[in-house]
């Protein structure tokens, strides 16, 4: 095989990672520990009278109904809280495609995090924010104002693209880390596999167009917490934590970052 990595068993996937990883029993329980940690950060913030910057994803999403069950009970106040969704679909017109839709983060987020926590809680509707088609630069202007990103939270795309960071095998990996917020067409890859949850496969229904948050702020973010548990995950995460830096496989860049970790379930961490 071209790469040995990809035959790694269990014992050899956790010899020598780039890339921490942390092995939980289950989804269920890597849906868990991202929502407490969430929960927890902020929770710590607001004590010490800070405020809590989250880059957040739709895809994972399982750690949303735990994490809204944790402020509730808890009674967490995220007034002080910015969520900054790491992407949105587009349409032909390079424009955010309609909440409505099926495929759309923006309804997501509202239907199933914003309109679950107890009013008194939730932050307002301006600290609830998605990259612009017509104003990319506007997520780095906010982070740098708020000074920073405590946590990017997110998946991995079976091409190794962080939010819809895409593979580029013509950038060097600095140059990949520099990227921006900005407006891309979506790989054929990412729109076969992305096809299959809401859309039953139907690729060709599939947006073509996407406007992501840039490696730029990710790498950029004090933590990065990714979560995997999808059977190709074990692929994505074996390359990731063992493969070469480079735009070929977005995620290998996260190797020299100082506080990434990979959550994996225990049927990512074994292929048999």
């Amino acid at each position: 095989m071209k790469h040995p990595y990809f035959t790694y068993e269990r014992a050899e996937l956790l010899s020598a990672p780039k890339i921490p990883l942390v092995i939980l029993p289950d989804s269920e329980a890597a849906f868990s520990d991202m929502a407490h940690e969430m929960a927890d950060t902020i929770e710590a913030n607001n004590a010490a009278g800070k405020h809590t910057v989250f880059i957040v994803p739709v895809g994972p999403v399982g750690q949303y109904p735990i994490f809204v069950d944790l402020i509730n009970s808890r009674r967490i106040s995220l007034k002080d809280t910015w969520f900054i969704n790491m992407d949105e679909y587009l349409t032909d017109e390079k424009e955010w495609i309609d909440a409505s839709d099926p495929m759309s983060f923006r309804g997501f987020m509202k239907e199933n995090v914003y309109e679950k926590i107890r009013p008194e809680l939730v932050m307002p509707e301006n600290q609830r924010i998605f990259p612009d088609p017509r104003d990319p630069e506007a997520i780095s202007r906010l982070i740098k104002n708020l000074g920073g990103v405590d946590i990017c939270f997110g998946g991995i795309g079976i091409n190794g693209h962080v939010a819809f960071n895409e593979a580029d095998d013509t950038l060097t990996p600095d140059q990949f880390r520099a990227l921006p917020t900005r407006v891309l067409p979506i790989s054929p890859a990412t729109r076969a596999i992305n096809s299959l949850g809401t859309l039953n496969g139907a690729m060709d229904a599939m947006p073509d167009f996407c406007i992501t948050i840039g490696f730029d702020e990710i790498f950029a973010a004090k933590k990065v917490r990714l979560a995997c548990f999808r059977d190709w995950h074990r692929a994505v995460v074996r390359q990731a934590c063992y493969g070469e830096e480079s735009g070929h496989f977005p995620v290998t860049l996260l190797q020299s970052h100082p506080d990434a970790r990979i959550t994996i379930s225990e049927f990512v961490a074994a292929l048999g």
